[in-house]
Protein backbone atom coordinates (compact mmCIF):
# COMPACT_ATOMS: atom_id res chain seq x y z
CA UNK A 1 0.00 0.00 0.00
CA UNK A 2 1.05 3.70 -0.24
CA UNK A 3 1.99 4.70 2.90
CA UNK A 4 2.15 8.49 1.96
CA UNK A 5 -0.14 11.29 2.08
CA UNK A 6 -0.50 13.75 -0.96
CA UNK A 7 1.29 16.17 -0.15
CA UNK A 8 3.92 14.17 1.80
CA UNK A 9 7.37 14.18 -0.20
CA UNK A 10 10.12 10.98 1.00
CA UNK A 11 13.74 11.06 0.41
CA UNK A 12 16.49 8.53 1.42
CA UNK A 13 19.12 11.00 2.40
CA UNK A 14 23.03 10.02 3.00
CA UNK A 15 24.48 11.48 6.02
CA UNK A 16 27.92 11.03 7.88
CA UNK A 17 26.60 8.85 9.95
CA UNK A 18 24.02 6.87 7.74
CA UNK A 19 21.48 7.03 5.29
CA UNK A 20 18.44 8.46 6.73
CA UNK A 21 14.54 8.72 5.60
CA UNK A 22 12.95 12.20 5.70
CA UNK A 23 9.30 13.57 5.07
CA UNK A 24 8.89 16.98 3.73
CA UNK A 25 6.18 19.12 1.96
CA UNK A 26 8.71 19.92 -0.94
CA UNK A 27 7.08 23.15 -1.75
CA UNK A 28 7.38 24.81 1.98
CA UNK A 29 10.07 26.96 3.26
CA UNK A 30 10.51 28.73 6.81
CA UNK A 31 11.52 27.96 9.98
CA UNK A 32 12.09 23.82 10.16
CA UNK A 33 9.93 21.99 12.69
CA UNK A 34 11.58 18.39 12.72
CA UNK A 35 9.11 15.50 14.24
CA UNK A 36 10.95 12.81 15.68
CA UNK A 37 8.63 9.65 16.06
CA UNK A 38 8.36 6.98 19.13
CA UNK A 39 9.10 3.66 19.74
CA UNK A 40 7.55 0.82 17.33
CA UNK A 41 6.52 3.98 14.93
CA UNK A 42 8.10 5.74 12.29
CA UNK A 43 7.71 9.08 10.73
CA UNK A 44 4.27 8.10 9.13
CA UNK A 45 2.51 8.86 12.43
CA UNK A 46 3.51 12.50 11.97
CA UNK A 47 2.18 12.92 8.12
CA UNK A 48 -1.49 14.68 8.75
CA UNK A 49 0.48 16.94 11.39
CA UNK A 50 3.10 17.73 9.30
CA UNK A 51 0.32 18.77 6.13
CA UNK A 52 -1.59 20.63 9.44
CA UNK A 53 1.18 22.80 10.08
CA UNK A 54 0.36 26.16 8.87
CA UNK A 55 2.90 28.95 6.95
CA UNK A 56 5.58 29.81 7.98
CA UNK A 57 6.84 26.78 9.01
CA UNK A 58 8.92 24.06 7.11
CA UNK A 59 7.62 20.55 8.12
CA UNK A 60 10.32 17.93 8.46
CA UNK A 61 10.04 14.66 9.46
CA UNK A 62 12.82 11.64 10.48
CA UNK A 63 13.25 7.94 11.02
CA UNK A 64 15.58 7.60 13.15
CA UNK A 65 17.82 4.18 12.76
CA UNK A 66 16.18 0.40 12.76
CA UNK A 67 12.29 2.53 11.97
CA UNK A 68 10.92 3.25 8.82
CA UNK A 69 13.00 3.49 5.38
CA UNK A 70 16.23 4.82 7.76
CA UNK A 71 19.30 2.39 7.68
CA UNK A 72 19.15 -0.74 10.17
CA UNK A 73 22.53 0.41 12.02
CA UNK A 74 22.73 -1.86 15.08
CA UNK A 75 22.10 0.35 18.45
CA UNK A 76 24.30 0.65 20.90
CA UNK A 77 22.50 1.25 24.16
CA UNK A 78 25.21 1.59 26.61
CA UNK A 79 25.19 5.38 24.91
CA UNK A 80 21.32 5.77 26.34
CA UNK A 81 19.46 7.48 23.11
CA UNK A 82 22.59 8.97 21.86
CA UNK A 83 23.10 6.54 18.95
CA UNK A 84 19.23 8.08 17.69
CA UNK A 85 20.39 12.08 18.82
CA UNK A 86 23.76 12.14 17.05
CA UNK A 87 21.93 10.43 13.84
CA UNK A 88 19.64 13.38 14.26
CA UNK A 89 22.48 16.03 14.29
CA UNK A 90 23.97 14.22 11.40
CA UNK A 91 20.59 14.53 9.84
CA UNK A 92 20.32 18.52 10.73
CA UNK A 93 23.74 18.94 9.11
CA UNK A 94 23.15 17.33 5.76
CA UNK A 95 19.83 19.16 5.47
CA UNK A 96 21.64 22.85 6.15
CA UNK A 97 19.71 23.60 8.93
CA UNK A 98 20.65 26.39 11.43
CA UNK A 99 18.63 26.27 14.86
CA UNK A 100 15.66 23.83 14.75
CA UNK A 101 12.45 23.05 16.20
CA UNK A 102 12.27 19.75 17.50
CA UNK A 103 9.21 17.50 18.31
CA UNK A 104 10.17 14.27 19.23
CA UNK A 105 7.19 12.08 20.73
CA UNK A 106 7.73 9.35 23.33
CA UNK A 107 11.26 7.97 22.88
CA UNK A 108 11.71 10.75 20.44
CA UNK A 109 10.94 13.25 23.26
CA UNK A 110 14.13 11.71 25.28
CA UNK A 111 15.96 11.68 21.99
CA UNK A 112 15.66 15.49 21.35
CA UNK A 113 16.21 15.79 25.34
CA UNK A 114 19.47 14.42 24.15
CA UNK A 115 20.35 16.65 21.18
CA UNK A 116 19.24 19.57 23.71
CA UNK A 117 21.67 18.83 26.34
CA UNK A 118 24.42 18.38 24.36
CA UNK A 119 23.49 20.73 21.39
CA UNK A 120 21.69 23.71 22.67
CA UNK A 121 23.01 26.22 20.54
CA UNK A 122 21.13 24.09 17.93
CA UNK A 123 17.44 24.15 19.29
CA UNK A 124 15.34 26.80 18.29
CA UNK A 125 12.70 25.07 20.98
CA UNK A 126 11.73 22.21 22.52
CA UNK A 127 8.29 20.42 22.16
CA UNK A 128 8.36 16.76 24.38
CA UNK A 129 5.26 14.79 23.37
CA UNK A 130 4.54 12.39 25.92
CA UNK A 131 8.13 11.65 26.85
CA UNK A 132 10.18 8.99 28.32
CA UNK A 133 10.89 10.22 31.68
CA UNK A 134 14.32 11.97 31.66
CA UNK A 135 15.54 8.82 34.03
CA UNK A 136 14.81 6.41 31.86
CA UNK A 137 11.79 3.64 31.81
CA UNK A 138 11.21 1.46 34.34
CA UNK A 139 13.42 0.71 37.51
CA UNK A 140 13.42 3.51 39.23
CA UNK A 141 11.43 5.37 42.11
CA UNK A 142 11.02 8.86 43.18
CA UNK A 143 11.06 12.33 41.51
CA UNK A 144 15.04 12.28 41.53
CA UNK A 145 15.05 8.39 39.86
CA UNK A 146 16.54 6.65 42.32
CA UNK A 147 17.47 3.25 40.92
CA UNK A 148 15.61 0.02 42.56
CA UNK A 149 18.43 -2.16 41.70
CA UNK A 150 21.89 -1.21 41.18
CA UNK A 151 21.66 -3.30 37.86
CA UNK A 152 18.66 -1.76 36.35
CA UNK A 153 16.09 -5.23 36.99
CA UNK A 154 13.10 -4.88 35.39
CA UNK A 155 13.84 -2.46 32.84
CA UNK A 156 15.16 -2.74 29.19
CA UNK A 157 14.73 -5.31 26.74
CA UNK A 158 13.46 -8.11 28.52
CA UNK A 159 10.53 -6.43 29.15
CA UNK A 160 8.71 -6.42 25.81
CA UNK A 161 6.67 -9.65 25.66
CA UNK A 162 7.25 -12.14 23.48
CA UNK A 163 4.19 -12.41 21.51
CA UNK A 164 4.02 -8.61 20.65
CA UNK A 165 7.53 -9.23 19.54
CA UNK A 166 6.77 -12.27 17.83
CA UNK A 167 3.66 -10.79 15.89
CA UNK A 168 5.89 -7.79 15.45
CA UNK A 169 8.29 -9.35 13.36
CA UNK A 170 6.03 -11.68 11.39
CA UNK A 171 4.49 -8.47 10.01
CA UNK A 172 0.87 -9.19 11.57
CA UNK A 173 -1.68 -6.75 9.78
CA UNK A 174 -4.89 -8.42 11.70
CA UNK A 175 -6.68 -7.59 14.82
CA UNK A 176 -6.99 -11.03 16.17
CA UNK A 177 -4.88 -10.48 19.40
CA UNK A 178 -4.84 -8.08 22.16
CA UNK A 179 -1.35 -8.12 21.35
CA UNK A 180 -1.76 -8.11 17.59
CA UNK A 181 0.30 -4.64 16.53
CA UNK A 182 -3.32 -3.17 15.35
CA UNK A 183 -4.78 -3.83 18.93
CA UNK A 184 -2.15 -2.33 20.44
CA UNK A 185 -1.97 1.20 18.94
CA UNK A 186 -6.13 1.31 19.09
CA UNK A 187 -5.75 0.40 22.98
CA UNK A 188 -2.87 2.48 23.72
CA UNK A 189 -1.47 4.58 21.53
CA UNK A 190 -4.88 6.61 21.01
CA UNK A 191 -7.81 6.92 23.58
CA UNK A 192 -10.34 4.25 23.33
CA UNK A 193 -12.39 3.95 21.27
CA UNK A 194 -10.81 6.68 18.74
CA UNK A 195 -9.85 5.18 15.61
CA UNK A 196 -7.39 7.05 13.49
CA UNK A 197 -8.26 8.06 10.13
CA UNK A 198 -4.87 6.54 8.73
CA UNK A 199 -5.36 3.42 10.70
CA UNK A 200 -3.38 1.35 7.96
CA UNK A 201 -0.96 3.23 7.47
CA UNK A 202 0.09 3.62 10.76
CA UNK A 203 0.61 -0.07 11.26
CA UNK A 204 2.45 0.04 8.53
CA UNK A 205 4.42 2.16 10.54
CA UNK A 206 5.11 0.05 13.11
CA UNK A 207 5.52 -3.35 11.30
CA UNK A 208 8.64 -1.15 9.46
CA UNK A 209 10.27 -1.72 13.28
CA UNK A 210 13.42 -3.99 12.50
CA UNK A 211 13.69 -6.71 15.69
CA UNK A 212 16.41 -8.40 16.72
CA UNK A 213 18.50 -8.07 19.69
CA UNK A 214 20.46 -5.13 18.44
CA UNK A 215 17.05 -3.03 17.37
CA UNK A 216 13.72 -4.08 18.87
CA UNK A 217 13.70 -4.58 21.48
CA UNK A 218 17.24 -5.56 22.61
CA UNK A 219 19.08 -7.77 24.60
CA UNK A 220 18.78 -8.68 28.28
CA UNK A 221 20.90 -10.13 31.62
CA UNK A 222 19.20 -12.55 33.68
CA UNK A 223 19.98 -11.09 37.58
CA UNK A 224 18.11 -12.50 41.22
CA UNK A 225 16.83 -9.20 41.45
CA UNK A 226 12.87 -8.99 40.76
CA UNK A 227 12.40 -9.90 38.07
CA UNK A 228 14.89 -11.43 36.82
CA UNK A 229 16.11 -9.67 34.28
CA UNK A 230 18.37 -6.91 33.86
CA UNK A 231 19.07 -4.10 30.69
CA UNK A 232 21.44 -5.77 27.97
CA UNK A 233 23.94 -3.91 26.06
CA UNK A 234 22.18 -3.55 22.51
CA UNK A 235 18.61 -2.51 21.22
CA UNK A 236 15.92 -0.33 21.58
CA UNK A 237 14.33 -0.71 24.90
CA UNK A 238 17.91 -0.85 26.46
CA UNK A 239 18.46 2.68 25.15
CA UNK A 240 15.81 3.77 27.67
CA UNK A 241 17.09 1.69 30.61
CA UNK A 242 17.90 4.04 33.74
CA UNK A 243 21.37 2.24 33.76
CA UNK A 244 22.13 4.06 30.27
CA UNK A 245 19.37 7.42 29.78
CA UNK A 246 19.39 9.55 32.55
CA UNK A 247 19.35 13.50 32.36
CA UNK A 248 18.88 14.49 35.47
CA UNK A 249 19.85 18.17 35.56
CA UNK A 250 19.40 19.99 32.67
CA UNK A 251 20.30 23.73 34.70
CA UNK A 252 23.60 23.92 32.66
CA UNK A 253 21.77 23.99 29.60
CA UNK A 254 23.11 27.28 27.54
CA UNK A 255 21.00 28.70 25.73
CA UNK A 256 17.76 27.74 27.19
CA UNK A 257 15.27 27.08 24.41
CA UNK A 258 11.68 27.17 25.02
CA UNK A 259 10.00 24.10 26.29
CA UNK A 260 6.63 22.92 25.52
CA UNK A 261 5.26 19.81 27.78
CA UNK A 262 2.10 18.51 25.92
CA UNK A 263 0.88 15.35 27.29
CA UNK A 264 -2.28 13.04 26.82
CA UNK A 265 -4.50 13.24 29.90
CA UNK A 266 -4.99 9.12 29.66
CA UNK A 267 -1.84 8.00 28.45
CA UNK A 268 -1.17 4.23 29.98
CA UNK A 269 2.15 3.99 28.30
CA UNK A 270 4.14 7.33 30.29
CA UNK A 271 2.41 7.29 32.86
CA UNK A 272 2.72 7.49 36.78
CA UNK A 273 0.45 4.11 36.29
CA UNK A 274 2.13 2.73 33.01
CA UNK A 275 0.53 -0.37 32.30
CA UNK A 276 4.33 -1.31 30.55
CA UNK A 277 6.22 -0.37 33.96
CA UNK A 278 6.74 -4.11 35.65
CA UNK A 279 6.58 -2.41 39.28
CA UNK A 280 3.14 -0.90 38.34
CA UNK A 281 1.72 -4.21 36.95
CA UNK A 282 3.55 -5.51 40.04
CA UNK A 283 1.16 -3.73 42.36
CA UNK A 284 -1.86 -4.92 40.61
CA UNK A 285 -1.02 -8.75 40.91
CA UNK A 286 0.01 -9.43 37.26
CA UNK A 287 3.43 -9.63 38.28
CA UNK A 288 4.40 -12.28 40.78
CA UNK A 289 6.98 -11.44 43.75
CA UNK A 290 6.39 -7.77 43.32
CA UNK A 291 8.86 -6.99 46.48
CA UNK A 292 5.72 -3.85 47.33
CA UNK A 293 5.79 -0.34 48.19
CA UNK A 294 8.80 0.41 49.89
CA UNK A 295 11.10 -1.01 47.98
CA UNK A 296 9.79 -0.98 43.94
CA UNK A 297 7.01 1.42 44.10
CA UNK A 298 6.03 2.29 40.19
CA UNK A 299 7.89 4.66 38.39
CA UNK A 300 6.22 8.13 38.82
CA UNK A 301 7.19 8.90 35.16
CA UNK A 302 5.01 12.02 34.83
CA UNK A 303 6.26 13.26 37.91
CA UNK A 304 10.26 12.60 37.33
CA UNK A 305 9.55 15.13 34.23
CA UNK A 306 8.08 17.54 36.01
CA UNK A 307 10.97 17.47 38.83
CA UNK A 308 13.49 17.81 36.31
CA UNK A 309 11.76 20.68 34.16
CA UNK A 310 11.13 22.74 37.06
CA UNK A 311 14.60 22.74 37.77
CA UNK A 312 15.28 23.81 34.34
CA UNK A 313 12.94 26.97 35.05
CA UNK A 314 14.48 27.59 38.45
CA UNK A 315 17.96 27.36 36.40
CA UNK A 316 16.38 30.66 34.11
CA UNK A 317 14.59 28.48 31.46
CA UNK A 318 11.25 28.31 30.79
CA UNK A 319 8.77 25.71 29.85
CA UNK A 320 4.95 24.74 29.67
CA UNK A 321 2.78 21.99 30.43
CA UNK A 322 -0.29 21.37 28.91
CA UNK A 323 -2.66 18.61 29.19
CA UNK A 324 -4.89 17.96 26.42
CA UNK A 325 -7.74 15.41 27.50
CA UNK A 326 -9.50 12.75 26.48
CA UNK A 327 -5.79 11.68 24.73
CA UNK A 328 -3.65 9.07 25.38
CA UNK A 329 -0.11 8.24 24.18
CA UNK A 330 -0.23 10.41 20.79
CA UNK A 331 -2.63 13.31 21.35
CA UNK A 332 -1.63 14.29 18.02
CA UNK A 333 -3.41 11.46 16.47
CA UNK A 334 -6.65 11.49 18.96
CA UNK A 335 -6.80 15.13 19.52
CA UNK A 336 -4.77 16.94 16.49
CA UNK A 337 -7.25 20.05 16.49
CA UNK A 338 -6.03 20.44 20.07
CA UNK A 339 -2.37 19.51 19.64
CA UNK A 340 -1.72 22.10 16.48
CA UNK A 341 -3.30 24.67 18.44
CA UNK A 342 -0.77 23.93 21.48
CA UNK A 343 2.12 23.72 19.46
CA UNK A 344 1.67 26.83 17.16
CA UNK A 345 1.17 28.69 20.49
CA UNK A 346 4.60 27.64 21.49
CA UNK A 347 6.58 27.83 18.39
CA UNK A 348 5.27 31.53 17.80
CA UNK A 349 6.09 32.25 21.17
CA UNK A 350 9.77 30.53 20.26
Amino acid sequence: MDTLLPGISAERMPTNRLTVNVLSLPDRTGLAVLFVHGNVSSSLFWQPMMLALPEPYRPLAIDLRGFGDTDDEPIDATRGLRDFSDDLAAAIEALRLDAVHLVGWSMGGGVVLQYLTDRPDRVASLTLVDPVSPFGFGGTRGVDGILCDPYGAGSGGGGANPEFVERLAGKDRTDKSPLSPRQVLLAHYVKPPHVPEHLDIFVESMLSTRTGEWWYPGDSRPVDAWPGFAPGDRGVLNTMAPTHFRIADLSGVEPKPPVLWIRGADDVIVSDTSLYDLAYLGSLGAIPGWPGEQAWPPQPMVAQTRAVLNGYAVAGGRYREAVIEDAGHGPHLDQPDRFLAELTSHLAGA
